[in-house]
């Protein structure tokens, strides 16, 4: 048994790493190539990136894909480039735009990670004979009697679990991530050592399709129609401002309302059908339960059973929750105090054992409840 857990000598093992052109990526394939694994470097070439602006640092860019290219060469590995606009404009971007059209806050890596990522690369590597595919997230896989189990990754400030939980087992069992046990400082200390030429690249900030942050500018090119007024109306219903189109917010938002009040106001709710921005006290952001949609389930029914943590964004803590499960869906009760929760962002499930905190599965948030209001 290899180091990656596969019953073959390494240089008979052939492996796919996925290289973004950053550095954790870059690591990785040159860690494999290093212990003696057959290795080919695959990049993706996701959106067209002529017009973007050049400020910041974005994955997937054009830089990237050469940076990715100078990586295979210097360790000498073979490098592919797959062109997957089209499927990355369907199942991504064109998702991400009826999210917030649809008032919601969607999570576009998810979806990443999920469609061309994890299933169209998966599929891609497996049609190339290869015995597993690698990549650069921070999160820990342990496998157990040929069961893989994901866990939060050892350095929690660059842990990914959360970027992964739509990750099915089949995929998991193929998958490996090495970076899981290491720290993010230890990672550009192996890039610097090996002298590569990402070692003191920045990370990606942005969202790949999204330059400087600017996620309205995105919508209006693709959808300009979604640009309509309507109107700001407080809980009892009454009109108080007009806003230049509910895409422009999300849930717990307070800046840009232009709405002069004595406390504070905050996004409270977005009713996509009647183009209504709803606004609210801070206290009506506290959510105590929510619904999912669309599950991916990792774990035992029982394991549902044990003291269950939640996280309901990429950068929360872990909350003390009660789930129940129901085919497709679940509902959640949340036992912490937290607000802002917003409709279209994830909702992963985590328990912990002797070996860390273990990814159960999640969902998406279809629909929360407080005390006074649902969305």
């Amino acid at each position: 048994m290899n180091s990656l857990g596969i019953n073959k000598p390494k240089k008979e093992t052939k492996v796919v790493v996925a290289m973004s052109g950053g550095v954790d990526s870059s690591v990785v394939a040159a860690l494999m190539k290093e212990e003696g694994y057959d290795v080919t470097g695959i990049t993706l070439k996701l959106y067209d990136d002529s017009k973007q602006s050049k400020e910041g640092r974005q994955c997937c860019a054009g830089q990237d894909i050469i940076d990715a290219k100078r990586v295979s060469e210097k360790i000498n590995i073979s490098h592919e480039i797959l062109y997957y606009q089209k499927k990355f404009k369907s199942k991504v971007i064109d998702s991400f735009i009826d999210s917030y059209a649809a008032g919601e806050t969607p999570i576009p890596c998810v979806q990443c990670n999920q469609t061309v990522k994890f299933r169209d690369l998966f599929k891609y590597a497996k049609d190339l004979k290869a015995d597993a595919l690698i990549t650069g997230h921070y999160v820990t896989r342990i496998q157990k009697n040929g069961h893989a189990n994901m866990y939060r990754a050892k350095d929690f400030n660059r842990d990914q679990s959360y970027f992964l939980f739509s990750t099915t087992q089949e995929q998991l069992n193929y998958l490996r991530f090495p970076l899981g046990e290491i720290d993010k400082s230890e990672t550009r200390s192996i890039a610097k050592k090996l002298n590569l030429n990402v070692a003191d690249k920045p990370d990606s900030q942005d969202i790949c399709f999204v330059p400087n942050g600017d996620y309205s500018s995105v919508i209006k090119k693709f959808r300009p129609e979604s640009f309509k007024k309507g109107d700001i109306i407080n809980l009892k219903g009454e009109k108080i401002g007009e806003h230049q189109g509910i895409i422009n917010f999300t849930i717990g938002q307070r800046k840009g309302l232009k709405i002069s009040n004595k406390t504070p106001l905050y996004v409270v709710n977005i009713n996509a059908n009647e183009n209504k921005v709803i606004v609210g006290s801070k206290e009506n952001l506290e959510i105590k339960e929510i619904k999912l949609r669309e599950l991916n389930i990792l774990a035992r029914k029982e394991e549902f059973e044990k003291a269950i943590k939640i996280k309901v964004r990429s950068t929360g803590r872990l909350l003390n929750a009660k789930i129940n499960l129901k085919n497709d869906s679940a509902k959640v009760q949340i036992l912490d105090k937290e607000t802002g929760i917003s409709p279209g962002q994830a909702c992963v499930f985590y328990s912990k054992d002797s070996y860390g905190d273990k990814v159960l599965g999640g969902g998406w948030i279809d629909t929360t409840f407080n005390n006074k209001l649902s969305t």
